[in-house]
């Protein structure tokens, strides 16, 4: 018997936490912290901000949202890297898809909020922001993120997004 990922058809997830961060002079956007309902718009989510998108990406709309799964959370925890959702500045953390099952152009809708993935986020040394990865560590964790830092998406339909909804891959 095969299973769902041998013959190619792709899971849902539910979405297991909401992230953002306001703007906090001085600050980066990471890590984020807990959100019960995010409220999305075109330009992302409401109250959340990211320092690259709007200093140096011209607020770059295929970069409105970040997402991360608790899997790939978790497998950093089973590597000793002590990560919590938020921290690598994912605005929804997702359970039960698969950080492969992301694919660019690969659209999505969770709550009222239906969102296209459009590029692979890349880590950068912004992460030595994190208490536990500091300026000594800052290269060992960016070359541990390679390939798993998390994927950007773009808002089609904007709307709200509480835990515990259902991702569904259209």
């Amino acid at each position: 018997m095969k299973s769902k990922f041998e013959d190619n058809t792709l899971s849902s997830g539910t979405v297991y936490q909401l992230n953002v961060k306001p703007r906090l002079k001085g600050e980066r956007g990471i890590p984020k912290y807990k959100t019960d309902t995010l409220f999305v718009s075109h330009t992302g989510a409401n109250r959340d901000y990211n320092h690259h998108r709007s200093t140096k990406d011209d607020n770059n709309l295929n970069k409105a949202l970040l997402l991360l799964p608790i899997e790939t959370i978790e497998s950093l925890r089973s590597e000793s890297w002590p990560v919590e959702p938020g921290d690598l500045g994912e605005n929804i953390t997702t359970s039960g898809i698969r950080y492969s099952e992301f694919k660019v152009g690969l659209k999505f809708k969770a709550g009222s909020v239906t969102f296209q993935i459009s590029e692979e986020n890349t880590p950068c040394t912004v992460l030595h922001n994190l208490h536990y990865v500091g300026k000594d560590k800052v290269n060992r964790f960016v070359r541990t993120m390679m390939g798993r830092r998390g994927w950007y998406a773009s808002v089609i339909e904007t709307g709200e997004i509480q835990v515990g909804d259902s991702i569904h891959i259209l």
